[in-house]
């Protein structure tokens, strides 16, 4: 399985992001944000956390009209694999492949701690490997991770079980706890914590580590 991780000016966790895809067996190339287009036989687009273009504008906004932007949205629109983590995730709500906007924490204070999830669905590539209602802990990192959308856009990802991720006790005001959205064909997730700070023991804990192994070997078999 072959991944490519989007790096910008201000990314942080592109390195975490590489490691934790390495550790669970893929192939992992770097891509800058100025390249025009994907190294050949990538499967898996991953958009790592950190602060693109020190997050003007609005978080993520610059980064979605990067050169590279244009591949990422053609992937995702014909059925490829996109992981879109913290900052990765607004970029993703920005380019129109994922809904919705993540907005300034309701206490207006960056948050950087671990926090409790609740995996809500197990029907995806990226939560295959854990149970449905599974508690699991993972860190945030963020100062703008309150999502929201609209009445009908929550409907419709409750209905269609489009939420992966709520946490237990919402740190940051997010919409019905909501911490992670899948896309309509589920190929494509957006999360506000960090898996890849929690893949291996030396992190404290491995709650992150399934995530990857089930997204690597779902690729694999495909």
């Amino acid at each position: 399985m072959h991944a490519a991780v989007i790096v910008f000016p201000g990314s942080n966790c592109d390195r975490d992001l590489a490691v934790a895809l390495k550790a669970a067996g893929a192939k992992v190339s770097m891509v800058w944000h100025k390249d025009t287009s994907l190294p050949d036989g990538v499967d898996l687009i991953a958009i790592p956390g950190g602060f693109s273009f020190g997050d003007y504008l609005r978080c993520g906004a610059i980064a979605a009209n990067s050169p590279i932007c244009r591949a990422v949205v053609a992937h995702g629109e014909k059925g490829g694999y996109v992981l879109g983590i913290c900052n990765g995730f607004q970029v993703l709500t920005e380019t129109g492949l994922l809904p919705g906007a993540l907005l300034r924490n309701a206490g207006l204070k960056y948050i950087c701690r671990p926090v409790g999830l609740r995996v809500e669905t197990t029907d995806s590539p990226y939560t295959a490997r854990y149970s449905d209602g599974q508690e699991i802990t993972i860190p945030i990192a963020h100062h703008d991770g309150n999502y929201h959308c609209d009445a009908d856009t929550l409907a419709q990802l409750r209905g269609e079980n489009r939420v992966a991720f709520r946490y237990v006790d919402t740190p940051n005001g997010a919409l019905d706890d909501i911490a992670g959205i899948l896309s309509p064909n589920r190929r494509v997730l957006g999360m506000m914590p960090h898996p890849e700070r929690m893949a291996e023991p030396a992190h404290g804990g491995t709650d992150g580590a399934p995530m990857f192994a089930g997204l690597v070997d779902d690729l694999v078999s495909a």
